[in-house]
């Protein structure tokens, strides 16, 4: 990915790693649309910094499809796509309540990654050079006990990124797969994990996606986890986090 010359759409960009990725990418001279749920805070920010805008809720097939259709249609030199948006919830697996938590964070998470990708995957493709973006987490390598069912998703993310990956082998369309480990945003109202600075976390995705890091986007911070299983600390890792309480 050419980060200097693209024109990059990003889901879910009105807030936390993905609003920093869209600054990050529109500074370094990249044409950037970012999508939310909130007209007002997409208004706010277009005045603010410039960004392309459209409303998307990824939870809504409806939406994703309207969503594409308009910035293909506002952006036709469309080059990179960012899949960024998720929710994040605790559960008790114990109780029959955290269903419906579950469920939504599936429909989020994974569903709309998944109707996300077959709403621009077209247009990516007659494309002479294009990037396509999947954003997993360190937790789906090892799960966070107290957000199971987001773990799962990002799991699911990380495998359906893979084997789109290879379906797309010999195609014009790159496929990157941006695992965070924990960084410092609102995504649980602002829940402190310990994690890293958003600036540092973007520095350095940044830099490796200059440096052509293919085809996982992994800091320094994420690689314990995502090498757990072949480095034998995976039970560790999992009982430290969870040790955290949160």
């Amino acid at each position: 990915m050419d980060t200097t010359n693209s024109t990059v759409f990003v889901s879910g960009a009105t807030s936390g790693l993905g609003l920093a990725l869209a600054q990050r990418l529109q500074a370094a001279g990249s044409t950037v649309v970012i999508g939310g749920r909130r007209q007002d805070r997409l208004d706010a920010l277009a005045a603010e910094h410039g960004f392309g805008t459209v409303a998307i809720d990824v939870a809504d097939a409806d939406s994703i499809a309207a969503a594409a259709t308009d910035v293909i249609a506002r952006y036709p030199e469309l080059d990179t796509v960012v899949t960024m948006s998720g929710i994040m919830r605790n559960e008790d697996l114990r109780d029959p309540g955290h269903v419906s938590d579950a469920l939504e964070t599936v429909q989020t998470n994974l569903v709309g990654t998944i109707l996300l990708i077959d709403a621009f995957l077209p247009h990516l493709l007659s494309r002479p050079a294009a990037t396509l973006i999947t954003v997993s987490s360190g937790l789906a390598f090892v799960p966070l006990t107290a957000t199971p069912t987001y773990s799962a998703t990002k799991a699911g993310v990380h495998s359906y990124t893979q084997a789109l990956r290879q379906q797309l082998v010999g195609s014009s369309v790159e496929v990157l797969e941006l695992a965070p480990p924990a960084v410092q945003t609102d995504l649980m109202g602002g829940a402190d994990f310990g994690g890293m600075p958003l600036d540092a976390f973007t520095d350095e995705v940044v830099e490796l996606l200059d440096t052509g890091a293919a085809p996982e986007i992994l800091v320094e911070n994420v690689q314990p986890l995502r090498w757990a299983e072949r480095d034998g600390t995976h039970q560790q890792i999992l009982e430290a986090m969870a040790g955290r309480g949160h």
